[in-house]
Order: C-alpha cells, then sequence, then structure tokens
C-alpha cells in the first residue's frame, strides 16, 4: 500500500497519522515529457513529488513562455488552486520519469491543520518560493540580459566536488531553456554564453556547464546592483 511516510516531503513528521490520509490519496507515474497539470486547469489537487523532476512555466496572453523552475522530490507545487480555488496559473510537465503523490485539496488543508510540523514545513518552502520570486523581479527591474544571465548561472549552479573556486551546471541547460527563464531570445542568451566563454568564465565540459570564476560573476551582479539602486 501505497503511504504518505514514504513521500520525501513527510520524512520525519512524527505528529501526522498518515494512516488517516493515505487511503483518500491518489499516487501516479507520469513519463518524462507528461504534462502533469495545464494552464486553466480547474482542478485543485496538491502534487508531492516522491521522484524524479518537473518544470514550471506559465504564458503570458502574448504567449510567451517563462520558466520559473524546476522541482524536485521532497517539494510539492498546485497548493495555490487548493488554497483559493482559482485555476491553475502554470503548466507543470514532468522533465524524467517521475512518480507523484496527488492530495485532494480537502486533503490538504486537514494535514495542515492536524500537523503543526508539516504546517511548518509548508510555509518555510512558500515564504522561499516569495522570496526568489521578489529576487527576480528586482533583477527584472535593475539587470540588464548579461547580468539576468549572470544570477541565474549562479541560482542554478552548484559547488564542484574538490574543486572550491568554481561551480557547475549539471547537465548544461539548454540555450532556449535560459531564454525562458531569464525573459529574452535564444540568439542573445548564445551571444552572452560566447562572450562570456571568451573572457574565461564558463566552460563547457561533458555534461556541465563550468562556471570558472562565480565570485566574478558574483562581484558583477553587486556593482549592478549597486548602480541600479
Amino acid at each position: 500500500m501505497q503511504t504518505l511516510a514514504r513521500v520525501p516531503f513527510f520524512k520525519d513528521v512524527a505528529d501526522l497519522d498518515f494512516e488517516r490520509f493515505d487511503r483518500r490519496c491518489n499516487w501516479r507515474r507520469y513519463n518524462g515529457g507528461e504534462t502533469v497539470v495545464d494552464f486553466e486547469d480547474e482542478s485543485s489537487d496538491v502534487y508531492f513529488i516522491i521522484s524524479g523532476e518537473v518544470r514550471i512555466l506559465i504564458r503570458t496572453h502574448a504567449g510567451k513562455e517563462i520558466i520559473l523552475g524546476e522541482t524536485k522530490a521532497g517539494q510539492f507545487f498546485g497548493e495555490m488552486a487548493a488554497i483559493d480555488g482559482a485555476k491553475r496559473s502554470a503548466n507543470v510537465t514532468a522533465l524524467t520519469n517521475s512518480e507523484l503523490c496527488i492530495m485532494p485539496t480537502k486533503v490538504f488543508r486537514e494535514v495542515i491543520f492536524a500537523s503543526p510540523t508539516t504546517c511548518e514545513r509548508i510555509l518555510r518552502l512558500l515564504t522561499g518560493r516569495v522570496r526568489e520570486l521578489n529576487a527576480r523581479l528586482a533583477e527584472h527591474s535593475i539587470f540588464d540580459l548579461k547580468h539576468r544571465l549572470y544570477s541565474e548561472l549562479l541560482r542554478m549552479a552548484h559547488h564542484r566536488p574538490g574543486r572550491p573556486d568554481e561551480r557547475a551546471v549539471t547537465p548544461p541547460p539548454f540555450h532556449h531553456v535560459l531564454a525562458a527563464r531569464i525573459g529574452c531570445r535564444r540568439e542573445q542568451v548564445t551571444r552572452e554564453l560566447s562572450a562570456m566563454a571568451e573572457e574565461g568564465l564558463i566552460e563547457k565540459s561533458r555534461g556541465a556547464l563550468i562556471l570558472l570564476q562565480p565570485h566574478v560573476l558574483e562581484t558583477r551582479l553587486n556593482e549592478a546592483m549597486r548602480e541600479g539602486g
């Protein structure tokens, strides 16, 4: 039997009676590339990721798509519709083969009020999302294309084992994906990445885009922030 106890988000939650909610949730596997929820869907379920990764994006009235980010095991999505009852505001597509726990709105609300630990985790995660969106809004208001790209690469990168002064984006992002994340055209991203490579700031290796001098990017962002402020 499937149980919430094996959902990464609920790991070590001791104040929740899992059996009370297990049978009221649904469990489903999605193939990579399969749509999980789409724009303006009227469903209001909340999705907890057991394994895999999904991409969340919004579409403007002009048809332009903007990637908000990727969400992995241990996180959830779909809570906005469960809270306010409005239609879905974003598209969510599985990037890899994924397994999700689908929790109906009523169950989601009951879980929040039944478990202070779960409630606090949800509040912290939502607060983190708001802070990240605020940061991106500030970047779009202050930074030009080049600096928005710097910021996005730093946000996506992780530290390299044995190379403390370098970071890596794994796998190397497609140019059109970066463009959708920072709100520009693919050709502009290609041009800026080429310029960064010529400066010795980045290097593409097998399976990763290496940020050779992340401290330089951070310094430039700080300078641009001061000038913009």
